[in-house]
């Protein structure tokens, strides 16, 4: 492989490594403003995208994980609940909830390996909301990576 091709499948790759941490931003962005109740996700969503004409993988993961995060809400609340039973869904502040919601939905609803999404919404975590919840995302989306791997009997994710 030449050193040009190289050089151009890494740039494809940072191109897709920002794209997709985009996807996540925009998504969480989205299902935050939701919980203030003017308006859906999806609604939202569309707006930001929108108003930024961007990268379209990111797009598509952004409106992959508002999909997620919306229609499955109800157990995405309940395995938090389970896993963090001191953190009760509803008393944790908008952003550390949408964080969750946003991190264990694609976790569980979606093809991204396992370790990838834990390791982007951890910094997610760290960056918009602090320490304590980087600590409490790492803890509840490594318990439900690891029982999914018991459950599936896998050891790649």
């Amino acid at each position: 492989m030449s050193e040009a091709s190289r050089r151009s499948s890494g740039e494809r790759g940072a191109d897709k490594i920002r794209a997709y941490r985009t996807g996540r931003r925009l998504a969480l962005a989205s299902v935050f403003e939701a919980e203030f109740g003017q308006r859906t996700a999806d609604a939202i969503l569309e707006r930001h995208l929108a108003e930024h004409e961007g990268n379209e993988m990111a797009a598509a993961l952004a409106r992959q994980l508002v999909a997620g995060v919306v229609s499955h809400r109800d157990t995405i609340d309940a395995t938090i609940e389970r896993i963090a039973p001191q953190y009760p869904v509803m008393t944790l502040a908008r952003m550390d909830r949408a964080l969750l919601r946003c991190g264990v939905g694609e976790v569980l609803h979606s093809p991204t390996p396992a370790r990838v999404a834990i390791a982007e919404w951890v910094e997610l975590a760290r960056s918009y909301s602090g320490d304590p919840m980087r600590r409490l995302m790492n803890g509840v989306l490594g318990r439900i990576s690891a029982e999914a791997t018991e459950a599936t009997g896998s050891h790649g994710t």
